[in-house]
């Protein structure tokens, strides 16, 4: 497959919100599935709130993507954004969040909240 360019002022603003560790590990868990913001709870110390304003910053740059179900909304690495093979090139040299994601399904926050 060919590799998209990117233009400067667009990849220096994701790596820049990548720089951020729980935004990174964000990015790194959604590589292997979806998740809504309870979940990302389980696994970060920190409040609803926090999480989504996160989120709210790797959706506005257009690296996630957002799917209502109901009330609650699952996210995802946005495949068709102009930044999703600079996001794969990274994430490639970054350790697979798997027991993060196996801490998510051991647990269920879904089942608490109700997603």
């Amino acid at each position: 497959m060919e590799k998209s360019l990117v233009e400067i002022e667009h990849a220096a603003n994701m790596l820049k919100l990548l720089g951020d560790k729980t935004r990174l590990t964000i990015v790194a868990m959604l590589k292997q599935r979806q998740c809504c913001v309870c979940e990302f709870q389980e696994v970060f110390d920190m409040s609803q709130p926090s999480i989504s304003q996160h989120l709210r910053k790797l959706k506005d740059a257009g690296m996630v993507k957002e799917e209502r179900r109901g009330q609650w909304i699952y996210y995802s690495l946005n495949e068709n954004s102009e930044l999703y093979g600079l996001m794969e090139d990274i994430l490639e040299h970054v350790p697979e969040q798997t027991e993060k994601i196996k801490q998510i399904e051991k647990s269920n926050p879904t089942l608490r909240c109700g997603c």
